[in-house]
């Protein structure tokens, strides 16, 4: 078979509007985002016109199309090694698996697909083991959009369009401390599960106290505590695993993201065999009881391990130096704003709390879209303003007032200083329309 590539980027554009999603093509055109998209170089996306953009989303750490991932898939395409085993039994998956463990102190793996199918299978070995209906999480949550996954979240467009939920589920306030104890003190959940900081909630971090509750508690209450780490983990935060630093190890994370290079889509659930065992280790028949035809796939494995070869240690450290010094740059540059209030986060998982415009005409409804009236505008406008300076950067989905930045990890200090000057630049347009 011979795929015309110069056909696709010719037609492909269109027949997304016509047979994908159009809301989403629309949007795109109405934000003057680049879609028209055609190659990659040195990690940067290059358009039909040549102008290259540096891509903010956190999706590709290493950038796109890193050239040792290519080379690991390439190889593997060359050699004549199964894609699948109908038994199950990968080696591919084994050495993955193990590797993981060595990094994290876990001893049992289950691969998936996505960041949802890792929460979707979390959520499942709580129940298996605990035989309690329960299900905790936190306000302002973005664990995916499967079935289990979307009910963890609070109100809106993610969650409400699909109620009724999966039973049993209860989302906290966040960093209450006393809501938390209050639920958990009644011994009926089976698990709670929270991000070690909130991605599209906006770049929010638990407190050090609140961690220290929920990590005595869970144990006391026979509560399974599951830490989100799609985000945060894999180096993003400056740490392997955010949480590794918590006080008690949590009983299970969940890593996907940029696990696979950015180019295969895997997820993987961290736990204990002891867990494992107790939920599907007792009989033949439910060794499987949860399971995904394409989850262990050859390609995905041999992705993820070409990416946690260069995910050393000392990259790591990088990433933690460079994101305190961009944090620092960000606040430099910005104070004095009246439309800044502060930055967040940890490593190169960063956001700008923005105060929004205050003009009548810099609203969603003076541009025709009254259905996003109580939304901030300031975060959409100046992502907009961005594209010409060669920036993708984007909005948290719960709370438009924070404009998240993930760049990759081997991004030069001067591009994050070029980056500084243009979003002063842009902010101070933007305060001038108001």
């Amino acid at each position: 078979m011979s795929i015309s590539y110069r056909d696709i980027f010719n037609k492909g554009f269109d027949e997304y509007r016509q047979f994908v999603n159009p809301l989403i093509a629309e949007r795109a055109t109405l934000a003057n985002e680049p879609v028209d998209l055609r190659e990659t170089k040195d990690g940067r996306l290059v358009n039909s016109e040549g102008q290259e953009f540096e891509n903010f989303h956190g999706t590709q750490f290493f950038g796109h199309r890193k050239k040792e991932i290519d080379n690991a898939i390439r190889s593997y395409l060359d050699s004549n090694h199964p894609e699948w085993f109908p038994s199950r039994v990968s080696p591919f998956a084994g050495r993955l698996a193990k590797q993981l463990c060595q990094r994290t102190g876990y001893s049992q793996v289950y691969f998936g697909l996505s960041g949802s199918d890792g929460v979707e299978a979390a959520l499942k070995l709580a129940r298996a083991v605990s035989r309690k209906a329960g299900i905790l999480s936190l306000e302002g949550a973005y664990h995916g959009c499967n079935w289990g996954s979307t009910a963890l979240m609070s109100k809106g467009p993610f969650r409400d369009p699909f109620e009724p939920h999966l039973p049993g589920t209860c989302c906290l306030p966040f960093n209450d401390i006393v809501a938390l104890q209050n639920a958990l003190q009644t011994k009926q959940h089976a698990c709670i599960v929270v991000e070690a900081i909130q991605g599209e909630g906006g770049v929010r971090a638990l407190s050090t106290e609140y961690i220290e509750v929920l990590c005595r508690e869970t144990k006391d209450n026979d509560c399974l505590l599951i830490v989100d780490e799609i985000q945060t983990g894999l180096g993003r935060s400056g740490n392997f695993l955010l949480s590794s630093h918590w006080p008690r190890q949590p009983d299970a994370v969940i890593l996907a993201k940029q696990l696979g290079g950015g180019l295969a889509p895997i997820s993987a659930l961290l736990s204990q065999m002891e867990l494992f065992q107790q939920a599907y280790g007792q009989q033949f028949e439910s060794a499987e009881s949860h399971n995904m035809t394409f989850s262990y796939n050859s390609i995905g494995m041999v992705a993820g391990l070409a990416t946690l070869e260069l995910l050393t240690d000392e990259v790591i450290e990088q990433v933690a130096e460079k994101g305190v010094w961009f944090k620092k740059l960000l606040e430099d540059s910005l104070t004095g704003s009246p439309l800044y209030e502060e930055v967040r986060g940890e490593g190169l998982m960063l956001g700008i709390k923005l105060k929004d415009l205050s003009h009548p005409w810099m609203s969603f409804e003076h541009f025709g879209f009254p259905d996003l009236g109580e939304r901030s505008i300031v975060s959409p406008m100046l992502a907009r303003r961005l594209y010409k300076h060669g920036y993708f950067c984007f909005t948290c989905g719960h709370d438009w007032s924070v404009f998240r930045l993930q760049p990759r990890f081997d991004i030069s200090h001067d591009k994050l200083q070029h980056f500084a000057q243009v979003l002063r630049q842009e902010l101070d347009y933007l305060n001038d329309l108001n």
